[in-house]
């Protein structure tokens, strides 16, 4: 992956790049756990009659116990624990949708041995979503912080992921300076 590139204007603008297809492997790999991650949250919603009626979804009340799920769906307020589990009862479903969504048109985009790919800017801003939660997802596993090195020494068992978070981080900080060029 070199970068992104963006072309064109108006309705035929474009942001293009390529990825290996070992690259491709990772980035499919980690989007689908992701994916699978928010699947297993999204199944611990109540079953509701209300919401069988109305059509209005509930999500659970309670924070995620994994520490991962709880950096990729965090407390609305930390004011009042009553009103942050009905705030996450009511929301926690349509923000699974949106994430689960966004991964999603990363895999439908993505082609699955490596190669160009061309994104509308609906897509580019789906895959910076995605990649976002992403980077959070693993830089939490690997508990990443200011105070940790770019590199750790080699018998770290973090160290071969703290390279894919790096790059990570570089093909998000990519597609945002070609998306914010004006």
């Amino acid at each position: 992956m070199n970068g992104w590139k963006r072309s064109g204007r108006g309705a035929r603008l474009r942001y293009t790049s390529g990825f290996s297809g070992e690259e491709a492997a990772v980035l499919r790999g980690l989007f689908t756990e992701v994916r699978q991650m928010l699947a297993g949250r999204a199944a611990l919603a109540p079953e509701d009659e209300l919401a069988t009626l109305t059509g209005i979804r509930t999500g659970p009340t309670s924070r995620p116990t994994d520490r991962v799920l709880a950096r990729l769906l965090p407390d609305f307020t930390s004011e009042d624990s009553d009103l942050a589990g009905g705030l996450r009862s009511l929301h926690e479903p349509a923000l699974i949708e949106a994430k689960d969504q966004a991964a999603e048109t990363v895999l439908d985009t993505l082609p699955e041995s490596g190669g160009r790919l061309e994104l509308t800017p609906e897509q580019a801003d789906a895959w910076l979503a995605a990649l976002n939660d992403v980077r959070l997802a693993l830089g939490t596993a690997l508990d990443v912080s200011e105070d940790m090195p770019e590199q750790l020494p080699e018998d770290d068992p973090r160290a071969r992921h703290l390279g894919v978070y790096h790059w990570l981080t570089y093909v998000q900080d990519s597609l945002v300076r070609v998306r914010v060029q004006g």
